[in-house]
C-alpha cells in the first residue's frame, strides 16, 4: 500500500475522508517523535551535511567580502557607514537560512514523502499527516539554524562584528528558516520529480538572492523593483538582522515581523491543504 492509499484508509476510517483540505491543521504532539527521528537518522552524517552547507556561503563571503571588499570599501547603511564585508555578511547568513531550509524541506522532504516511502511507514502509527508535515517544517527550520549557528561562528572568529545583538539574531534566523520551510514544502506538495525544484530555485530563489539587499543596498534598484523587494521575505529578514550586526536595534522591526509571519503561515496553510490533498489521491 503507498502512502497516497494509506492515508486514504486512515482519513476514511475517522470519517476525515470527506474533510475540505483547507480545514484547520490538526495538530498533536506527535510531531515530536518524526522530528526525533529525522534527527537520529541525521546526526550519522551530520559533519558532511555541515561542510556542505557552510562551503558555498562561506565561498561567497571570502570571494565578494574580501575581493571586493578591497574594492568598494565601506558602504553607508541608515547613514552609517560599515566595512562591506559586514554589509554582505548580515546579509549571506539571511541567505545561507533561506537556503538550508528551502534544501531540507525540498529534496529531502521529497525523498521521505515519493521515494523511500518514509512518511508511508510513519503514518501506519498513529500520527496524523499534518503532524508530519508539521515536524517536516520544524525539522528543516532546525537545519537552518544548526547551518547558520556554525556560519556565525566562522564569521565571529574572523572578526567580521562582535555585537551582543547577535544573541538576537540567532532566534530571528531561526523565524527564517521556518517561513523559507513553509514555503518550500507548498512545492514539495506539487512536485513529480526532484526536477520540478530547479523551478524554486531558479525563478523564485535566486531573482531574490539580488532584489533583497545581499549584495548592494536597495537604493541602486529602480524605485518599482524597490517597491517588489519591500514584500520579499528575504529582503525584511535582512531588515532585521543587518541592523544587529552593526550593534543596532532595528529601526523598523515590527513591518519585517509581520511580513515573514504571513509567509509562515500562509505557507504552512497552502503547502498542508496540497499535501492533503496530493495524499488523498
Amino acid at each position: 500500500m503507498n502512502n497516497e492509499a494509506a492515508y486514504a484508509d486512515k482519513t476514511r476510517a475517522t470519517g476525515q475522508i470527506n474533510a475540505s483540505i483547507w480545514c484547520a491543521p490538526q495538530l498533536s504532539m506527535r510531531w515530536w517523535p518524526v522530528f526525533l527521528r529525522n534527527w537520529l537518522v541525521w546526526k550519522k552524517l551530520a559533519i558532511p551535511s555541515l561542510v556542505g552547507n557552510i562551503a558555498e556561503p562561506l565561498m561567497w563571503l571570502v570571494a565578494f567580502g574580501y575581493g571586493m571588499g578591497a574594492l568598494v570599501g565601506k558602504i553607508t547603511v541608515d547613514g552609517v557607514q560599515v566595512p562591506y564585508i559586514l554589509f554582505l555578511a548580515s546579509g549571506s547568513i539571511c541567505m545561507s537560512a533561506m537556503q538550508a531550509a528551502s534544501f531540507e524541506a525540498l529534496y529531502s522532504a521529497f525523498s521521505r514523502m515519493h521515494v523511500q516511502k518514509t512518511w508511508d511507514g510513519i503514518m501506519n502509527a498513529p500520527v496524523n499527516l499534518d503532524d508530519v508535515v508539521m515536524a517536516e517544517m520544524l525539522w528543516a527550520a532546525f537545519k537552518s539554524l544548526f547551518t547558520v549557528t556554525a556560519i556565525l561562528g566562522v564569521m565571529l572568529a574572523l572578526g567580521i562584528s562582535y555585537s551582543p545583538k547577535l544573541l538576537v539574531a540567532w532566534p530571528v534566523l531561526l523565524g527564517v528558516g521556518i517561513t523559507f520551510s513553509c514555503v518550500a514544502l507548498i512545492f514539495n506538495a506539487l512536485a513529480k520529480g526532484y526536477d520540478f525544484f530547479t523551478y524554486y530555485f531558479t525563478l523564485f530563489l535566486t531573482p531574490m538572492m539580488f532584489l533583497s539587499g545581499i549584495f548592494f543596498p536597495l537604493e541602486q534598484l529602480p524605485a518599482v523593483v524597490r517597491s517588489i523587494s519591500n514584500w520579499l521575505p528575504l529582503t525584511n529578514a535582512v531588515a532585521l538582522v543587518r541592523p544587529l550586526f552593526m550593534d543596532q536595534w532595528p529601526t523598523e522591526w515590527l513591518r519585517p515581523l509581520g511580513v515573514l509571519a504571513a509567509y509562515a503561515v500562509v505557507g504552512f496553510w497552502v503547502a498542508l491543504a496540497l499535501t492533503r490533498k496530493r495524499f488523498r489521491g
